[in-house]
């Protein structure tokens, strides 16, 4: 009987250990979905919700969307370039201690908000399990889905600084570089759709896969500093001025977000 019960034991314990996914598991799936559409969407206004908001004098634009936080420069004519900014990778968790994969992405892009036709965009993604937290770093031009920059280290902590420029309307460069471990991977891109480089932007998203918005993980709080924009005529500016966007759904905000100068910041707050 105890030899039964130890022969029970071990099966269990191995077929328990069956169960968990490794980190390459967890990376095939993601690329699997990937596969399957993992992309960004051009901005989903609420408009009912749009205010205004004085802080200190400063009259700050702020729209609430159900897939975009954080801030836009927007322009009426071609003037955006080139859209850098830095951050800390931050430790997702699952708001509701649920069993199901939570995710958040920060990026850094031209267009996808007053234009849609096109977005040039380079982040991180952030995914939470349980206790498994792991990241990708990846590139999209819209209306393309995303891609992995595969061969590269992310850690919570981390330094990460995201460039993408666009050297046409249908062709651009992205960069991603850590900082703290002293990597940096670049992509040139083409696209068939144009872009307007109306909007330059630093956004934490609830993205896509598939068809449906993943659910959003809690990301705690994401700064991005040296938050700046080229334009046209070879100018830096600075976020200064951008239109904030905060994520609501279900009734519910679930960010909030703010500029000053060269830094953006959003939190979150669900």
């Amino acid at each position: 009987m105890v030899f039964t019960g130890a022969l029970l034991t071990q099966a269990l314990l191995a077929s328990f250990a069956l169960a968990i996914p490794t980190s390459r598991e967890r990376f095939e799936a993601r690329v699997a979905a990937r596969r399957e559409g993992r992309s960004t969407a051009p901005v989903n206004l609420i408009t009912d919700f749009t205010v205004t908001e004085e802080t200190g004098g400063n009259s700050s634009h702020v729209q609430y969307s159900s897939n975009w936080a954080g801030a836009v420069l927007v322009a009426t004519k071609a003037t955006y370039k080139t859209v850098t900014g830095t951050f800390t990778v931050p430790t997702p968790s699952d708001p509701d201690s649920s069993s199901t994969e939570n995710a958040a992405s920060a990026w850094v892009g031209i267009d996808g908000d007053t234009c849609q036709t096109a977005i040039l965009q380079t982040g991180i993604d952030f995914y939470a399990k349980g206790s498994s937290i792991s990241y990708d770093a990846w590139y999209e031009y819209y209306p393309d889905y995303a891609y992995d920059f595969t061969g590269v280290s992310i850690s919570a902590g981390d330094s990460i600084t995201l460039t993408a420029t666009a050297s046409s309307l249908k062709a651009g460069t992205v960069t991603i570089k850590n900082n703290s471990k002293g990597w940096t991977v670049s992509k040139s891109l083409t696209s068939t759709a144009s872009l307007c480089e109306y909007n330059a932007e630093w956004i934490v998203e609830d993205f896509l896969s598939g068809n449906s918005q993943v659910p959003f993980a809690n990301f705690g709080t994401v700064t991005f500093t040296g938050a700046t924009a080229t334009t046209t005529s070879g100018t830096s500016v600075s976020a200064a001025g951008s239109t904030l966007i905060d994520i609501e759904q279900n009734n519910k905000v679930l960010t909030s977000s703010s500029v000053s100068g060269s830094t953006v910041t959003i939190k979150y707050v669900g």
